[in-house]
């Protein structure tokens, strides 16, 4: 038997997957939907509801983990996690909605971070909200602590994008042996010039990534080259130097000096400006190229292509912010504005599993285009000589893929109900 906070829940977060509006306005779009249960919800529910949600959010995440852990049968040794930034259009709540820096560039708009744990496989695990200037840094940190203490598991491997993490924190991630992958500032690192100059051969492990160990400084580093993206990077450097010759002859140097991406190939000797030969071939070391640092056991080719899996992470971020629409937030309350995120968090793991359930049943279908397929599936009550009726419409488009990935059977056309 369910609660009315049960069914509450389950109708924002469908919501969320399907036509997100405010909570207020979900009040109404329920009318629209074909549910029993949702007959028995007031406004007040849907309130009642985001109170409940925050107050048991970490009982909710370990027990959903546990479910999609066995029903995937998923092994939780590679975490993935990154963050992202959502901003208000008014002023949100103190102490959380703070100025910082901003993913979606909006420096001018207080705003909060989130930060997202996923499986390998692109399962949400767990999410944190965080005030919007903490920094990447303390994020990790509670990401961490979170893995090791609420989910008590044996062997985990961090994987984080480059910025995510400083050296002065993976030298602390290696005292206490905790596992990593994580990118490396290209520019920013004395360490990854020296990398770069190390010889050896490249080990092909997919279709345009070649990858190559390096050990420097007793620390492990794997340099990952695509060479399609290197012959674009030589391009482009290439059309740099053209506009740099030609400006050189003409007046607007001036323009070029104001301009970093030109102006780093540029040799300045008192009135003498001319291009910067060592510049370029120094550049040309990283064409195509990206470089890991990582404590983990696997070898080369595993963490590379651990490390490239990181777009499932990156891809759960768009789906919040586009098709779930965390933004705007409708909450000038801490733990209401806590709450509408983690309706969207879970909205985003039922999305993540029916994507799962559509993998393993091999559809092709685009999961964008199966859901406005559904959205077109009606379902209409009538009356007749006194007996209730429940008809459906055909089955539009491939929504039938729908019902065959997660082994639902297609309700019959009439259906007779009390």
């Amino acid at each position: 038997i369910t609660s009315p906070l049960d069914e509450a829940i389950y109708a924002m977060v469908l919501n969320r997957i399907s036509d997100p509006l405010s909570k207020r306005a979900v009040n109404e779009w329920i009318n629209e939907i074909y549910r029993p249960a949702f007959k028995e919800l007031e406004l007040h529910h849907f309130y009642r509801a985001l109170d409940f949600l925050i107050l048991h959010k970490e009982t909710i995440e370990l027990e959903l983990f546990e479910q999609t852990k066995n029903l995937f049968n998923l092994e939780l040794d590679l975490v993935f996690w990154d963050t992202t930034s959502t901003y208000f259009t008014g002023n949100g709540p103190e102490g959380l909605a703070e100025y910082g820096y901003s993913k979606d560039h909006r420096s001018d708009r207080v705003q909060i971070i989130v930060g997202v744990l996923m499986t390998r496989e692109g399962i949400p695990v767990a999410h944190q909200v965080f005030p919007g200037n903490t920094a990447d840094i303390e994020t990790f940190k509670k990401a961490i602590h979170d893995t090791r203490t609420r989910f008590l598991l044996r062997r985990v491997i961090f994987v984080a994008d480059r910025g995510m993490v400083s050296t002065t924190l993976l030298d602390e991630l290696d005292k206490e042996h905790i596992e990593y992958i994580v990118g490396v500032k290209m520019r920013r690192m004395q360490a990854v010039a020296e990398v770069l100059k190390t010889g050896g051969r490249y080990k092909e492990v997919a279709e345009n990534l070649k990858v190559k160990e390096v050990w420097h400084d007793a620390n492990r580093y794997i340099i990952c080259y695509n060479p399609m993206e290197a012959e674009h990077d030589r391009k482009a450097r290439e059309e740099i130097v053209k506009k740099l010759e030609k400006q050189l002859n003409e007046k607007g140097l001036k323009s070029m000096l104001s301009n970093s991406g030109y102006s780093r190939f540029l040799k300045i000797s008192g009135a003498n400006v001319a291009v910067d030969q060592k510049a370029l071939e120094e550049d040309a070391r990283y064409d195509g190229k990206y470089v890991l640092r990582t404590n983990s056991q696997l070898d080369t080719a595993e963490a590379a292509l651990a490390y490239k899996e990181l777009w499932r992470v990156e891809r759960a971020f768009r789906e919040l912010k586009s098709t779930l629409d965390l933004r705007p937030i409708y909450h000038w309350k801490d733990r209401r504005v806590r709450a509408h995120v983690m309706v969207c968090f879970l909205a985003l793991v039922l999305e993540s599993a029916f994507y799962r359930y559509l993998k393993l049943a091999g559809s092709q279908v685009e999961y964008l285009y199966l859901m406005r397929d559904l959205k077109n599936l009606k379902a209409v009550e009538l009356t007749l000589e006194g007996i209730r009726y429940l008809c459906r419409t055909e089955l539009p488009g491939n929504a039938f893929q729908a019902f065959k990935a997660l082994g639902i059977g297609v309700p019959n056309h009439v259906i007779i109900i009390n």
